[in-house]
Parts: C-alpha cells; sequence; structure tokens
C-alpha cells in the first residue's frame, strides 16, 4: 500500500472521525486501480467490469466505482435493486449498472426509473421486463442469465429450451449478455470447469445472438477459452487471491488498524475473557483493543495482531466491541492506550485471516462494520 495522502469517508456515509473511533481501515483505491488493470491485461481484447456488490465487498460501492471508472470501467454489477438504484444515483448515468439476483416482482418500474440492466434468471422474469418494455413503449437492456451447472440463479435448461422456439419471447429486451457463473473456478483442475463451459456453449447457442460472460475473478485465470467477450471480477479487485494454490498476483487494498483501550499485567492462573476459557499459564502482560466482532471480527476468528512486526495472539474469546491480546513479547510499556495494532494488512492478509477463521476472504471484508474511521488513498 502507497503513503499517499489519505482522505476521510465521504459526507454521504456516516463518517467517524479518527478520534472517536475504536479501530481505522485504510482503503487503497490506487491498488485496486492497478489490480483492475492487471486483470484487464491477461484478458486480451474481451471487456472487464467490476463487481461492487455487498457496497463494494464493504469498502465502499461508491468509491470503488469512481475509482475503476477513472480506469475506463463501463459496466457494474450488483447484487439486489436497492444496491443499483444508490450505485446509479452515485456514479450518474454514464455507466451500465446490472442487478445479479434479477428483479424482485413488480419492482421493475423502479429499476427503468433508474436507468439499470435487469438479469434475468427466470422465464417469470422474462415475461415481467418484457411487460415492463411494453408500457414504457421501448427497448429495455438485459443480461440472460443461464445456470450452467452452479444451480444458484440462471434459467435453468428446460426454461431456454422453452423459450428457444418462441419468436416473441425477447420483444422489447435489448440483450446485451449471455452470461452464467462458474461454480469452481479457484480450483483450475476441477472437472466442473469445463463441463460449465460447454453446457454454457450449448445454452447461449439457443437464446439470442449476444456477447457472452462466464468468467468471475478466479475463472479470468482459467485462460482464454474461458474469457468471451466481459470478464466479471469481484474479488480479485479488493485483494483476495484468485488463485489460492499460487501466490496472490492482486496488490492488498486493506488496512486494519485497532486502538489500545487498556493494558494490564496479570499473575499466573488468571482467567481472560469470557467464560475463562485461557488461564494465564504465567505471569503476562495484556492489551485490550477497541475491537470486536460487533465490527465483523468473528468470534471464530481467534488469531493475532501485531505491533511493529511482533505477533500478538488473542487469548480467550473475542467479545462484541474488544479483544484481549498477549503483548509479553513487547518490552515493558513498548505499547500504550491509543497506540495502534494492526489486524489485516502487511503482517496478515485478508486471506490469512480468512484461513484462520476457517472461511474466505470475502466473509472477512463483506463483515466488516460501520464503525471504524475510513482513510481513502490514492482516490
Amino acid at each position: 500500500m502507497n503513503d499517499a495522502p489519505k482522505k476521510s469517508l465521504p459526507d454521504d456515509v456516516a463518517a467517524v472521525s479518527q478520534e472517536a473511533a475504536g479501530a481505522i481501515l485504510t482503503i487503497d483505491l490506487g491498488a485496486i486501480r492497478e489490480n483492475y488493470r492487471r486483470l484487464k491485461a491477461l484478458l486480451g481484447g474481451a471487456r472487464c467490469a467490476g463487481v461492487v456488490k455487498a457496497d463494494g465487498y464493504g469498502l465502499g460501492a461508491r468509491q470503488v466505482a469512481s475509482a475503476l471508472a477513472e480506469e475506463g470501467c463501463g459496466i457494474f454489477f450488483v447484487a439486489l435493486l436497492a444496491e443499483g438504484i444508490a450505485l446509479r444515483k452515485a456514479i450518474g448515468a454514464g455507466p451500465e449498472i446490472y442487478v445479479l439476483n434479477g428483479l424482485p416482482p413488480g419492482s421493475e418500474p423502479e429499476a427503468v426509473a433508474a436507468g439499470l440492466c435487469a438479469v434475468i434468471n427466470s422465464g417469470a422474469q422474462l415475461e415481467a421486463w418484457r411487460a415492463a418494455a411494453r408500457r414504457v413503449g421501448r427497448t429495455l437492456p438485459a443480461a440472460i442469465q443461464v445456470d450452467s451447472g452452479m444451480s444458484r440463479l440462471g434459467m435453468a435448461p428446460a426454461e431456454i429450451d422453452a423459450v428457444a422456439g418462441d419468436a416473441a419471447a425477447f420483444d422489447g429486451i435489448g440483450v446485451r449478455y449471455v452470461m452464467s457463473h462458474l461454480a469452481c473456478a479457484d480450483e483450475p483442475r476441477h472437472p466442473a470447469n469445463e463441463q460449465q463451459r460447454l453446457a454454457f456453449e450449448r445454452l447461449r447457442a439457443l437464446l439470442p445472438e449476444a456477447p457472452a460472460s462466464l468468467a468471475n475473478s478466479s475463472g479470468i485465470f482459467l485462460g482464454q477459452s474461458y474469457h468471451y467477450d466481459l470478464a466479471r471480477p469481484g474479488a480479485a479487485l479488493y485483494g483476495i487471491n484468485p488463485t489460492p494454490a499460487e501466490p496472490n498476483p492482486m496488490l492488498p487494498v486493506v488496512r486494519l488498524q485497532a486502538k489500545v483501550a487498556q493494558t494490564r499485567d496479570v499473575e499466573k492462573g488468571t482467567g481472560i475473557g469470557y467464560g475463562h476459557t485461557y488461564h494465564a499459564d504465567g505471569p503476562l502482560s495484556l492489551a485490550t483493543i477497541s475491537f470486536g466482532y460487533a465490527d465483523g471480527w468473528l468470534r471464530r476468528s481467534a488469531s493475532a495482531a501485531w505491533f511493529e512486526g511482533v505477533r500478538l495472539p488473542f487469548l480467550g474469546r473475542v467479545s462484541m466491541d474488544s479483544i484481549i491480546l498477549d503483548i509479553s513479547a513487547l518490552p515493558p510499556g513498548k505499547l500504550g492506550e491509543g497506540d495502534l495494532v494492526e489486524l489485516l494488512g502487511p503482517s496478515q492478509s485478508v486471506d490469512d485471516a480468512a484461513g484462520h477463521a476457517g472461511t474466505i476472504g470475502y466473509e472477512i471484508l463483506a463483515s466488516l462494520g460501520t464503525r471504524f474511521h475510513r482513510h481513502y488513498l490514492g482516490g
């Protein structure tokens, strides 16, 4: 991460001052832009979208989308209609915004008013978007998502077969992309990848001719046959490793630091934290930090913080607003009230933290709460 001038959270999000906050989240927009450039370079002539669902994986959809737009990204994907409406208000009328989960029944007028592109996942959604086009008297843009084998979202093969022979099925709908989603792209040798690609080929051949989109972050690294016309990276933009079995080709994006609220020394046998799940095995120096599961650090995420490269293990349970650290490895008085320790950053990546928690980097980022003071770098 660079040392560019820091910017606090813009006025449209509830800002927390650095003095008032218990923790500081630094988000490097310059690193996000560089990650986008790296992914785009791998795609050759294919276009590269930006997935900014879940408020940009917890890092701020408006800030992330604005940074990506400066890199030439003109296509964004969100999960929910509400996210799409908010993003449209934030970034203006130019970019295409697709709603991955489809439009809830009856919400089509809101999507039309916001200039959003529907991702059509079922025959019912296709009919509803077609009816919306009739009401407004113009063609409405959409992506048709097919279920190529993940069994999550998308028109089922039987639904595709049903509309394949219906010349009126897509009246009033401008099909901009036919798309699907890979279930096992982070496992390059998994046979499901090629099975899904072949299923996608068969299904898209039954639909109106349109550009195709299949690759997510990890799918980009499966090779050119998965790139098609548009890739839809999300996690890789935010520094999560899209190739888990290999070194991370992406730059880190976040640094998370928490303030020390109090320090103390305890004797052997002292119970520590809720339930006294840990007892001191000798004299210990402890620090309590203002950070806990209310900030998105899950109770199962037992791990450590770092100070000047020294590992400070968690002791006892993660509390709602605090975590107890063993700081005995530091010289006495080295760490004091108000000092910052690192939870995410050079000493522990998002993927490292996820590994300790038995989860994935996506959950670590998307769980981060709203009580931080946020710095945006390079924006």
